[in-house]
């Protein structure tokens, strides 16, 4: 089934329920919300030959336009591909000519880039900007609800969302999701995170590129309201008046952003008042933050754990877990990030692939209906990735005897600074491009704000001294801007064991003696 069949059923079931908002103004009932993306996929279709399996980025901000526009794509059966508004221009143009992208769909703000004479796009991948005219008067309907026309038909195999994860060893990999999967990951929403109704409002404060944006589909199909921050973004105190305006307010939130939240409510007096619901997830957060977090705004919190290759659905830690305060193993269970989603299993493998016991340290693997088909076009790290069905999640961890997950640390050296992942070896290559540098080694280093930083430890060439400036504007020049590093530590030569490889926990360990140097 596609999955805009949800958006189809919600237009006839809830035609004058508000569908999508601006901060607290409403844009579209469900009606016109379907309308406006069966015309707009008429324009994909006429002007720019989009059909079934066709791949298109999008490539912007959060606005109401971005959800018109990933439905008008799936409205034809073609595939989304939303990439992070904050990469660089290269890094963009690097997916999209990785997917094949026919189109890209852009705000101007965003767009001009690729209209830069050393963009690197494809010539044959065509632009389409939300706010040029041409997109403007594709989104007002030429028909009424009662001739709105079907979404195409699509089996759940086919391919719909394709998200292009870093990878460790270099280029990003293009993780692909189906109807299926999508379908299967919205049904556990109300199952194991929360109840949904037409009252509720889903706030995308975090980008809709992500997992804030997977959300949408639950809440499309039970009619709720979906409103853009008229800021485009987090803004605490924002979110803060939206929700008592609003009312029944939920979200998906890093910890970071949750840790704003909290102190701004502090500080204002409040305590969340019209929040229903804040679901965190997309890096650690600290017992001591969500325990602020419980004590400000009370039982309104759920935390997920999940990954681009099993979204948003590994495992959940309810509300009701949250605010067992009597339990005897309750500061474990907060500690922890919940029991496995209702549509996969969940277990700990050693270093064989041996399932183990609870209470041992391996590596988590999930199986079930919502782990990914694969890698777009990369049979080889599919197969490393997915065995006998089981997806190797590269994070460790312990299951308790009743199913408890906690994470103990990650396999794989990815960086999560605000619930956004840095992977260490794209920074290392940008600094290596630069002539001044011989050797470098990108680690995090935890952060109360932020969860962790990114700290560049470099060799510098003979004869060449640090320049942070410099360093900086060179990073800044080839990634996006949050990827470069926060710090620079310079060495004389970074530790490696007797196979010439960087050995990042020495380095790790350095940093942590330095920084208690320091606060000593």
């Amino acid at each position: 089934m596609n999955i805009a069949q949800w958006l189809y059923a919600s237009a006839k079931r809830y035609a004058s329920r508000p569908a999508l908002m601006t901060g607290e103004q409403v844009v579209s009932n469900y009606a016109e919300f379907a309308l406006k993306v069966s015309s707009l996929s008429r324009l994909l279709q006429n002007t720019f030959g989009i059909t079934a399996g066709r791949r298109v980025g999008l490539f912007m901000k959060n606005r109401i336009e971005y959800l018109e526009a990933l439905y008008a794509i799936w409205w034809l059966g073609a595939v989304a591909v939303p990439i992070n508004a904050k990469l660089h221009s290269k890094e963009a143009a690097w997916i999209l000519n990785n997917a094949e992208a026919s189109l890209v769909i852009v705000s101007d703000e965003t767009g001009i880039v690729f209209h830069e004479s050393d963009s690197s796009l494809n010539s044959r991948t065509h632009i389409l900007s939300v706010d040029s005219s041409v997109f403007e008067e594709a989104r007002q309907p030429r028909e009424n609800c009662d001739k709105l026309a079907a979404p195409q038909s699509c089996e759940a195999n086919d391919l719909a969302w394709l998200f292009y994860t870093s990878g460790t060893t270099g280029r990003p990999k293009g993780v692909m999701l189906s109807h299926g999967n999508l379908i299967a990951m919205s049904l556990c929403y109300p199952i194991d995170v929360d109840a949904v109704s037409p009252e509720d409002a889903i706030l995308y404060a975090a980008p809709i590129s992500h997992g804030a944006g997977l959300y949408n589909f639950i809440h499309v199909r039970c009619g709720a309201r979906h409103v853009v921050p008229a800021l485009g973004g987090f803004d605490e105190h924002e979110v803060l008046d939206l929700a008592k305006t609003l009312d029944n307010v939920s979200m998906f939130a890093a910890p970071t952003m949750v840790k704003r939240l909290v102190e701004a409510a502090k500080a204002r007096g409040e305590h969340g008042e019209g929040i229903k619901t804040i679901v965190y997830g997309g890096g650690p957060m600290y017992r001591a933050d969500i325990e602020a977090g419980l004590n400000q705004l009370g039982p309104r919190f759920v935390q997920i754990y999940g990954q681009g290759e099993s979204p948003m659905t590994i495992t959940a830690l309810s509300r009701a877990c949250h605010s067992d305060t009597g339990h005897s193993r309750y500061l474990d269970r907060l500690s922890s990030v919940g029991v496995a989603h209702s549509v996969v299993e969940v277990r700990t493998t050693d270093t064989q692939g041996n399932p183990q016991s609870p209470g041992e340290i391996g590596e988590i693997e999930v199986k079930g209906a919502t782990v990914m088909l694969g890698y777009w076009n990369n049979p080889k790290a599919t197969a490393e990735t997915i065995k006998d069905g089981w997806l190797r999640t590269g994070d460790m961890g312990a299951l308790d005897d009743d199913g408890f997950l906690t994470l103990h640390d990650r396999s794989k050296d990815v960086i999560i600074s605000g619930g956004t992942n840095i992977y260490p070896r794209e920074v290392e290559e940008a600094l290596l491009t630069h002539s001044d540098v011989h050797e470098v080694a990108v680690i995090g280093q935890p952060d109360p704000e932020w969860g962790e930083i990114v700290v560049a430890c470099v060799v510098m060439a003979e004869g060449k001294s640090l320049e942070t400036t410099a360093l900086d504007q060179h990073c800044l020049n080839t990634i996006a801007r949050f990827k470069r590093p926060k710090h620079y530590i310079a060495l004389d030569s970074l530790p490696k064991n007797n196979n010439g490889k960087v050995q990042k926990t020495l380095l790790r360990e350095q940093l942590d003696d330095t920084q208690t140097e320091q606060d000593a």
